[in-house]
């Protein structure tokens, strides 16, 4: 199907050579020209300087100018979102990500899906659907639609939560709101765990459904441990930690109300277990005044300390800080299982600011496990700005 009625956007000389390898970003410098009245979210064609017809994208104000749907000159239509939608649910269901003890996965992660801007998370019988880019918000009621109409995925409530996710210069006022559906509870399950998930007002979409195999990894490892979960927001590891035999497993995060959702999650599971509490309280200083070898596993997963390259060196820092506090913390023979979430730090910055962390406390320290996200965050071969997960299993003698 043509696209011929969609603006035009002409790159400049060479610069098309990116998008030859099907990366799917136009970066507003290479734009030799833009046609004026464009609006953010418009369908635009790009063209290369030879006149050739590239792909066909949504179209943006900012560094990022196009996100690349197709590298062909289609129309983007309801059938194209849908045939794409059927895609990510297929290769989903072939890795049997919803079954009796697991209903919470991801769907759609955005370029990894071919789906570049446009987040959906699933728990149970709902979506949450997040937009990142102006266009995918006004495509937002045909996703959804799609999406129950997937049939077997088992999807009847969508939910769109995108007020701190889009440009804001778009000037768009997002709402948060059911768009087909209702409230049909807020328990999902994770292997066999059960999680309360507040995609009403909850970080991302309500749970880090990306932490979910390396949570499977940190129960073989805690039996017999004394665990501390640091930054554990909803208490995953936590979770886990107990399942798998943990001598104690102690919570801690700044905000209150992510340690009040932990300590639902453990009651869900382990009702009266005395061996879990949480604290209410900065990382650094809780680690501060811990004392050395109270713990034989540190989980240390904080939020992302860079969301930009402009905050990189600080994220660095921070992030040799934490780890240095952990290291020297921890126990002998204990684990250390750290984390950076921050696209914008490559994974090679982020091993060796743990590599800086160790040296400064003067331990012998080695890796036992390279940790990522899991399969149902895919990496577009094409982008590989996709793998924002690193993680590394430490063995601190």
């Amino acid at each position: 199907m043509s696209a011929a009625e969609y603006p035009v956007l002409r790159l400049r000389r060479g610069k098309e050579e990116s998008l030859d390898r099907f990366h799917p970003w136009v970066f507003s410098g290479a734009l030799a020209s833009v046609p004026e009245g464009l609006e953010e979210g418009d369908l635009v064609r790009v063209q290369a300087s030879d006149g050739r017809v590239i792909g066909v994208g949504h179209w943006q104000i900012g560094s990022i100018a196009v996100r690349i749907l197709d590298f062909a000159d289609r129309r983007i239509d309801a059938a194209f979102y849908a045939s794409r939608l059927r895609d990510a649910w297929r290769m989903r269901r072939a890795l049997g990500l919803r079954r009796d003890d697991n209903n919470a996965f991801r769907l759609v992660h955005g370029e990894g899906d071919f789906l570049p801007g446009l987040v959906v998370d699933v728990y149970g019988p709902t979506a949450v659907l997040q937009a990142h880019s102006p266009g995918m918000h006004y495509a937002r009621q045909t996703l959804a639609e799609a999406l129950v109409g997937l049939g077997d995925a088992g999807i009847a409530n969508v939910y769109y939560k995108s007020e701190t996710t889009l440009p804001y210069k778009a000037r768009l006022d997002p709402v948060n709101e059911y768009l087909i559906g209702g409230d049909a509870g807020d328990i999902a399950v994770e292997n066999g765990l059960r999680f309360h998930v507040d995609w009403l007002r909850g970080q991302k979409t309500g749970f880090f459904v990306d932490q979910r195999d390396n949570r499977t990894l940190l129960e073989r490892l805690s039996r017999d441990r004394r665990v501390l979960n640091m930054f554990c927001y909803t208490g995953g590891f936590s979770v886990y930690a107990l399942r798998g035999g943990a001598r104690l497993v102690h919570s801690v995060d700044s905000s209150a109300k992510a340690i009040a959702l932990t300590d639902e999650n453990v009651a869900l599971n382990f009702p009266g277990d005395t061996r879990h509490a949480s604290f209410a309280e900065d990382a650094f200083k809780y680690l501060d005044h811990t004392e050395s070898g109270a713990y034989d596993l540190i989980v240390l997963d904080p939020p992302a300390f860079a969301k930009h390259r402009s905050a990189l060196r600080n994220a660095l820092r921070g992030y040799q800080r934490l780890n240095a506090a952990g290291i020297s913390k921890v126990a002998p023979g204990g684990l250390v299982f750290t984390f950076s979430c921050s696209q914008a730090v490559s994974r090679e910055q982020f091993r060796l600011a743990v590599f800086s962390a160790a040296a400064q406390t003067g331990r012998r320290v080695r890796i036992l496990h390279q940790l990522t996200q899991p399969a149902d965050h895919p990496v577009n071969i094409y982008h590989p700005e996709g793998e924002y997960l690193k993680g590394l299993v430490l063995y601190v003698e």
